[in-house]
């Protein structure tokens, strides 16, 4: 037991440690603050022209849709990175783990948008435009604020999985949590730094899990 809690929960080597921790998590939420917005906000508009039902423009987005739900990340984020410089395109670290992000997620918010949409009967639309509002306005005002709640704990759920594929952002040499627990590691032949951003990711998404099966029951029970 001595052994165990000497290897992989040594207080000295967290305490020593916990400041390059602490600056890992800093630049995981940061990351997490900018992809998720543009991840949903990309989402939301491949889900909205999807909806315009024009042939020439469905296509694309469903190719666009499944391709990048097929695509690994990781291989998607180290051709990002170490492939578009070939195209005249230098991106640093950040960005480029914005940019892979953004095309991995927005498929999947896509995805669960177009779903909500669907989800709300015609007559809704018909009901809307009837009473003067544009086709815009009936979108903005009464079919989203439906789909959205009707696929919230899904969007939500997404989120957390966004929030833990940010670890990969480690293969670029971006400092985020796990990149920083692995140096520290590096640094202390000892893996409690590593044990220890588990332990962050457990706090910090744990709650956001139980909200998410709260939503779900209230929703289940509201229907």
């Amino acid at each position: 037991m001595d052994l165990l809690i000497q290897n992989f929960f040594n207080i000295e080597i967290l305490v020593v440690s916990w400041p390059m921790l602490v600056e890992g998590l800093k630049m995981t939420v940061l990351l997490t603050l900018f992809v998720v917005p543009l991840g949903f906000s990309a989402g939301l508009l491949i889900a909205v022209l999807y909806n315009l039902r024009y042939w020439w423009l469905r296509w694309p987005i469903v190719f666009y849709v499944d391709f990048f739900r097929a695509f690994p990340p990781l291989v998607l984020l180290i051709f990002v990175y170490y492939g578009m410089p070939f195209l005249g395109v230098d991106l640093d670290p950040f960005f480029s783990v914005a940019v892979a992000f953004m095309l991995n997620n927005s498929s999947y918010y896509g995805e669960i948008f177009r779903a909500g949409i669907e989800s709300i009967p015609k007559g809704q639309t018909e009901a809307a435009r009837s009473t003067g509002l544009s086709g815009f306005q009936t979108m903005r005002w009464v079919i989203l604020p439906q789909a959205i709640r009707n696929v919230l704990p899904d969007l939500v759920g997404n989120t957390v999985e966004v929030v833990k594929l940010t670890s990969i952002a480690s293969v670029v040499a971006l400092p985020e949590l796990l990149r920083m627990a692995r140096i520290a590691q590096g640094n202390m032949y000892n893996p409690t730094p590593l044990i220890a951003a588990a332990l962050i990711y457990l706090v910090i998404l744990w709650p956001v899990v139980r909200i998410l099966s709260r939503m779900e029951r209230k929703m289940m029970a509201g229907r």
